[in-house]
């Protein structure tokens, strides 16, 4: 089933939702930073703090776009590699990975960057995942048929590789 997954297509799926998150985002800073220096966001007294939120978030959103221009610089240097079923997890790597209570497939695709990110291709649907992330740490080295357990915030889930490519 993942054999029939282009990496490639998922990686410029992630690189174009990253480009236009980038582009709203930083349409939304220009508008924040414009309403923190415009004239009826001026103080009228000690305690009127408009001006000062409106460059809060101005800047929080200019941070945040700093970030992800960041991510976008690793996607776009980043190949993903071909891979065999009998390799170890890495980055590149996309896992079909199952909960041993339920039985839950997840597919992920293993990336420097976009973790949390949905992608779908078709009827398929792919998490990016970060190897930082606590399933992406549990992942990497791992083969296919190994169990892991991770500590998440909904408990202990315990999960089975069932494919990698």
């Amino acid at each position: 089933m993942l054999s029939e997954i282009d990496k490639q297509t998922l990686l410029e799926k992630l690189r174009q939702q990253a480009r236009a998150q980038l582009h709203d985002l930083t349409q939304s800073q220009r508008v924040s930073q414009a309403g923190a220096t415009h004239e009826e966001t001026r103080a009228e007294d000690p305690k009127d703090t408009r001006a000062t939120e409106a460059s809060y978030l101005a800047r929080g959103l200019a941070e945040r776009a700093e970030q992800l221009e960041a991510e976008l610089e690793r996607l776009n240097a980043f190949a993903a590699p071909a891979m065999a079923s009998e390799d170890v997890v890495k980055p590149g790597a996309l896992v079909r990975v199952e909960e041993a209570e339920g039985g839950a497939e997840t597919i992920y695709f293993l990336l420097p960057a976009g973790g949390g990110e949905v992608l779908s291709l078709g009827e398929v649907r792919v998490r990016v995942l970060s190897p930082r992330s606590p399933i992406g740490r549990a992942l990497v080295g791992r083969e296919v048929g190994d169990d892991f357990s991770v500590d998440l915030p909904r408990g202990r889930m315990t999960f089975f590789i069932a494919e990698l490519c």
